[in-house]
């Protein structure tokens, strides 16, 4: 008789976790210094501090790019400072990501452009057309899926971009300014789907320089300065 598979038990710490990361770049600098942070699944969470304090470094390091002088970091129970590097990749993929420059692929169009991260991870022809189909819809772009992206303007084409970092379905959402080069009816619009994200049950962490928008959304703000969180609160109450 055959023994069934032991399923591997669901995680029900943290979903994010920093235990004392510092992060030091060749040139010396101090990009990020004893860092702790505790962001449970569900969280939508906004990064803000100004210019060279750390923002961008602590997206990086959630997606295992940089190395740790110190510290740890947790993404769902597995810790990426014990990863192997032939692992990272694997890892990669169940992270979402949306950047301030596009990074679409300008020879593909917004179907193909969105069906690429499920290519990657060797889904089939017939899910691909209906999970692509789905997502599209869901971020409003389902009329655009044979456009290309210089046939876009840039609202349109960070709807693609989060389209493609949703369709796998992760259960973390990075954005690293993903309202950085629109105007700001479009910018409104990105945070409300990146909202809507939230909502069906993946976790969110926004990256920003807008401090408007993080006024009133009203969600748990974490700030940074010089490498150093220097607060962590949530609708005017601290996190603890």
């Amino acid at each position: 008789m055959r023994k069934r598979a032991k399923r591997k038990e669901e995680w029900t710490g943290p979903l994010i976790c920093l235990s004392g990361v510092d992060v030091v770049y060749n040139t010396g600098t101090e990009a990020l210094k004893n860092c702790n942070l505790k962001v449970e699944k569900g969280e939508f969470v906004f990064v803000v501090g100004s210019s060279g304090s750390g923002k961008s470094t602590l997206i990086k390091s959630l997606l295992g790019e940089i190395p740790l002088q110190a510290g740890e970091i947790q993404v769902g129970g597995n810790s990426l400072t014990e990863m192997k590097r032939k692992r990272m990749p694997y890892y990669r993929r169940k992270l979402g990501v949306v950047f301030q420059e596009f990074r679409l692929l300008d020879d593909r169009n917004v179907f193909e452009n969105v069906a690429l991260a499920q290519q990657v991870i060797g889904v089939d022809k017939d899910r691909i057309e209906k999970n692509v189909r789905g997502m599209l819809q869901l971020v409003g772009l389902q009329d655009r899926a044979d456009v290309y992206p210089r046939e876009l303007s840039g609202g349109e084409q960070q709807r693609v971009a989060i389209a493609r970092a949703m369709v796998n379905r992760p259960s973390v959402l990075l954005a690293d300014e993903p309202t950085g080069n629109l105007d700001p009816q479009n910018s409104w619009d990105i945070m409300a789907l990146l909202e809507d994200m939230n909502r069906l049950g993946t976790t969110v962490m926004v990256v920003t320089h807008n401090n408007e928008i993080v006024n009133q959304m009203q969600k748990r703000v974490v700030t940074l300065h010089e490498g150093v969180i220097i607060s962590d609160q949530i609708q005017g109450g601290y996190v603890q």
